[in-house]
């Protein structure tokens, strides 16, 4: 259960990291971000991060570190897989000889 809502909020982050670098202003200033001014930035104008930028470095750690934890818990939960378990080799009966 837990695995499951990880998964979830880690589907979340990506969709989220997905729209903040599509937002962002490029060099040339072509682009989605271009649509919201220079009022965003962080401390002042000329020095600091866009929020943008913030948000970025922000949903990019988070992204790692949530891929990093999600390996290690599917890692361990393949470990004791719930569905097969020591699952017995078939005995076939033995053949008689052509011979007979």
């Amino acid at each position: 259960m837990l695995y499951g809502l990880l998964v979830t909020l880690y589907v979340i982050v990506c969709v989220l990291l997905m729209l903040v670098i599509m937002i962002q202003k490029s060099k040339g200033s072509v682009g989605l971000g271009s649509l919201g001014g220079g009022a965003q930035t962080i401390f002042g104008g000329s020095g600091g991060q866009d929020v943008f930028q913030k948000a970025t470095w922000i949903l990019g750690a988070i992204f790692m570190a949530g891929s990093f934890t999600l390996a290690i818990m599917r890692t361990k939960q393949h470990a004791s897989f719930r569905y097969v378990k020591d699952v017995p080799a078939r005995s076939y009966p033995a053949q008689p000889p052509a011979g007979e």
